[in-house]
């Protein structure tokens, strides 16, 4: 379900309402005798190449295999177990359809093309894919009721009854909790998993909340702690812990599209809403009229807001701020999830945003729908 991490990550909420960054970084070495052997049989396709993207390596490393016969094999070494995506070159386009957990062994994975994306895939070999498979089936029931949510909330949308939305967000937030608890119980059951920490940071990434994600965290066993998704983690509560309420706002300056350097310091004196978003974000642009209404309503009051782009492309950029009319002042260094100000927030996931006091304190932060307007009348006068 979830756009950009893996094709099987289970964050319905961050599905629907938001769109994640992809992890970098790389594992550490790997034992000279340490080896996977993953063949696999693909019906449907005579010939053609099977690709094996191993997101967790620097640049996101992409593996080939010919296919004969419908027939593949990988070769190579696995440090730890290793979220990897898997797809073929299918009528000229390349596409990873099915996400798991690669481990050193004898592994074995068949499918077909109409049920390559989904659970009809067959994997075998992997103690960590059959450990998160099992957890993943255990949340079957919130994901039947997520996938009824978001069909109703296309319907709403479809009618513009931003009333209807904004109670169908309430709802995801519940939907949310619910799964955040199942993701604790899970980790305080199995401290020694890789399925924990890659969960934990899955599902608790957006938006974290530092003292929560810590703990998680440090329950972990030392060497989970210690993998990829470990460090991730890691790197999240770091990066909560600097943006938490009653934190001063991190100091950053980017240039408008006109290329003029802009300050986050030059709006101290005024409540501002430090804005992450992107052109390319459906979320981000279904969220931007809700932005819009509340920046009308309170910036007569001395209310700001300082927007930082994700985007890479200037002109796509410009257009979504033409097209979405958002007459405040925007910003970006073009680099996507590598903006360096995104980076210096911890932003995992956009929409987010910040609010800060006329002081430069951070007061709240992830403000969607109604939940704008409601802080801001409390705070503008």
């Amino acid at each position: 379900m979830k756009p950009v991490i893996a094709a099987l990550t289970i964050l319905f909420f961050l599905a629907v309402f938001s769109c994640q960054s992809p992890g970098t970084g790389g594992p550490g070495q790997a034992a000279p005798d340490s080896t996977y052997t993953l063949s696999g049989k693909i019906d449907g396709v005579d010939t053609g190449w099977a690709y094996l993207r191993h997101r967790q390596l620097e640049g996101s490393t992409i593996d080939s295999a010919r296919i004969e016969k419908g027939m593949f094999v990988f070769t190579g070494r696995a440090p730890e177990p290793e979220f990897c995506n898997f797809g073929i070159l299918e009528k000229g386009d390349k596409e990873f359809h099915f996400g798991f957990f690669l481990q050193n062994g004898k592994l074995e994975l068949t499918a077909n093309t109409d049920s390559l994306s989904d659970a009809h895939v067959r994997f075998s070999g992997s103690p960590t894919e059959d450990e998160f498979q099992r957890f993943q089936k255990s949340q079957e029931p919130i994901d039947s009721a997520d996938r009824a949510i978001n069909d109703l909330y296309v319907a709403a949308k479809s009618k513009r009854d931003q009333r209807r939305m904004d109670s169908l967000i309430k709802v995801f937030q519940l939907l949310d909790l619910r799964q955040k608890q199942s993701v604790k119980d899970f980790a305080k059951a199995n401290p020694s998993s890789y399925v924990t920490a890659f969960e934990v940071y899955s599902n608790f990434s957006y938006n974290a909340d530092a003292a929560e994600l810590d703990s998680l965290y440090h329950g972990m066993d030392s060497g989970v702690r210690a993998s990829y998704f470990g460090r991730k983690v890691k790197e999240v509560v770091s990066g909560a812990k600097a943006t938490a309420i009653g934190q001063p706002a991190p100091e950053f300056a980017q240039n408008a599209a006109d290329g003029k350097p802009i300050a986050l310091s030059s709006f101290k004196g005024k409540i501002t809403l430090v804005d992450f978003w992107a052109s390319w974000c459906g979320p981000c642009r279904a969220e931007n009229p809700n932005v819009v209404k509340a920046y009308h309503r309170f910036h007569p009051k001395g209310f700001a807001i300082l927007g930082v782009s994700l985007d890479e492309k200037r002109e796509d950029w410009e257009a979504a701020i033409k097209k979405d009319k958002l007459p405040w002042t925007q910003v970006s260094d073009l680099k996507g999830w590598q903006n360096s100000a995104a980076q210096l927030y911890g932003v995992r996931g956009i929409p987010m945003n910040f609010l800060l006091d006329k002081e430069g304190r951070i007061i709240a932060k992830g403000l969607r729908g109604e939940d704008l307007e409601q802080k801001l009348a409390t705070v503008v006068r």
